[in-house]
């Protein structure tokens, strides 16, 4: 896509099927981290502190260009930089199947399951989707600049949302003000039935802010930290963390892409006006939990419009300037126009394209063939197997297999994923990095990690690197390769 690079982060649950396990998830995910890079040689191990909570050893950079790591217990893969949602979905799923893949060759597959999803039934923690977009450092980055992304992002899990059953109240302690004033019709009542049995999004209900800067307890619809990760006078980095993890290729596409041309439309200075609400947050879950799914709003200037009808007004704009563009986004048009208009019809339309509805009709599928309440924990269940990234457990694999579910890319373009970066960003130069330092022999690496050593043998960043102590080769464009120039370095 146009002037755009792409970045996914995401959190995996991890899922061990025992009643009475002896070892912690965390314990699990540094075996898994322990298999990539000693086993495997899948990438580098960080030698040094990345972070008060990322000591050496807890993760590293991948032969792909793309970083694994535990991050507050969970597995996190942080995809190369992208410049095709195409090469994005290839190098989101690669991350899937290199865990996957972990798993099995450590004879845990019986008893351990990655869950790509945001929520845990039993403890009601959340874990994250972070999208990342590069712009131009010119970007409006002001209220009135973000602002406008505001009512895109509120409606747009309409066909992004990943769907969950129940709802998550008084999240880290927040209570609503509005919520004290009125019965709210969206909590459990007394006699412990859900009202809310299910809703489009695992997200909305732990987003309490509409702009902030940090990314855990105050979670908020667009994080303003300014960390570009690249030229700081030339670049951006929009970071979102309102998202959910998604499991079909469609989505995933669709949520990078949609977000990809309204940043355009804002930097351009087309994006459409009009469209605030007095409270983002109040409408975030207003649209997730709405049970007749019409998706009504109620906009600060009084008018009253549904979800559909806001994206269809972003839809236009971007139709309208950017429609011819490059083959991408007209694919991206195509499909956003698409799934716009079958929102308006029978959900069941959308089983295969949109995560939600795909879960939705499974569950409601198997709920009346076993005459199941909501509250069943077997529908829980089923609603974790959904997000399984095991392909022969997996309830969306199963949807694929069945041809009711449509791929982005293909099983050979996630394989190269797995262990080549993208050969059109800055990627491809930092994988030829890690391929060279893969190749060496780093026998002592336990010793190495343990040493307090004010110059590790290498250090490795998005931007830049250090090899043996010779000069720091900065990456500070994302859109260039690098790959001649490290090569030369590397030689030296």
């Amino acid at each position: 896509m146009l002037h755009r690079i792409f970045g996914i982060e995401t959190e995996y649950g991890l899922l061990i099927n025992e009643e009475q396990p002896d070892r912690p998830p965390s314990w699990i995910a540094y075996q898994i981290i322990d298999h990539l890079f000693r086993t495997k040689r899948s990438g580098v191990l960080d030698l040094h502190h990345r972070g008060y909570d990322e000591p050496p050893g807890n993760g590293g950079f991948l032969l792909n260009g793309g970083r694994m790591y535990v991050d507050m217990g969970h597995l996190e893969f942080a995809s190369p930089e992208c410049h095709s949602l195409r090469d994005l979905v290839a190098a989101d799923r690669a991350g899937d199947w290199l865990l996957q893949d972990a798993i099995e060759e450590l004879g845990l597959a019986e008893h351990v399951s990655l869950i790509k999803n945001n929520i845990d039934h039993e403890t009601d923690a959340t874990f994250g989707c972070h999208e990342n977009y590069l712009v131009s450092r010119n970007f409006p980055f002001s209220y009135n600049g973000l602002g406008k992304l505001i009512p895109f992002l509120v409606t747009r899990q309409i066909f992004t949302g990943a769907g969950r059953i129940g709802s998550t109240e008084n999240v880290d302690g927040w209570i609503p003000i509005e919520r004290l004033s009125r019965d709210d019709r969206f909590t459990q009542d007394s006699s412990d039935s859900l009202t809310v049995p299910y809703q489009i999004s695992q997200r909305a209900d732990y987003i309490v802010n509409d702009f902030f800067e940090w990314v855990q307890h105050n979670r908020a619809i667009i994080n303003t930290r300014d960390e570009p990760l690249a030229d700081p006078t030339q670049f951006r980095r929009i970071h979102l963390l309102v998202g959910d993890s998604n499991i079909s290729e469609i989505a995933t596409a669709l949520k990078m892409g949609t977000t990809g041309l309204v940043l355009q439309l804002i930097e351009d200075g087309h994006a459409p006006t009009g469209l605030d609400f007095h409270d983002p947050v109040e409408a975030l879950r207003e649209v997730s939990r709405d049970q007749e799914r019409t998706w009504m709003l109620t906009l600060a200037t009084g008018e009253r419009l549904s979800a559909i009808d806001i994206q269809e007004r972003f839809w236009e704009c971007a139709h309208k300037h950017y429609h011819g563009q490059d083959e991408e986004t007209d694919w991206i048009l195509k499909e956003w126009e698409s799934v716009l208009r079958d929102l308006r019809g029978d959900y069941t339309t959308l089983v295969g394209r949109v995560d939600w509805a795909s879960k939705l009709w499974l569950l409601e599928t198997f709920r009346q063939q076993e005459s199941l309440p909501w509250e069943d924990p077997w529908l829980k269940s089923l609603d974790l197997e959904y997000h399984n990234v095991d392909p022969q457990k997996g309830l969306y694999f199963g949807l694929m297999e069945e041809g009711k579910a449509q791929a982005v890319t293909t099983r050979d373009a996630i394989n190269l994923a797995k262990h080549s970066p993208p050969r059109d960003t800055r990627a491809f130069g930092r994988g030829e990095v890690i391929r060279h330092l893969a190749e060496e022999d780093w026998s002592d690496m336990e010793e190495l990690e343990r040493e307090e050593r004010q110059f590790p043998p290498y250090v490795i960043n998005w931007s830049v690197f250090q090899v043996r102590g010779r000069k720091a080769f900065l990456m500070p464009d994302p859109f260039r390769s690098y790959a001649q120039e490290v090569r030369d370095h590397l030689k030296l």
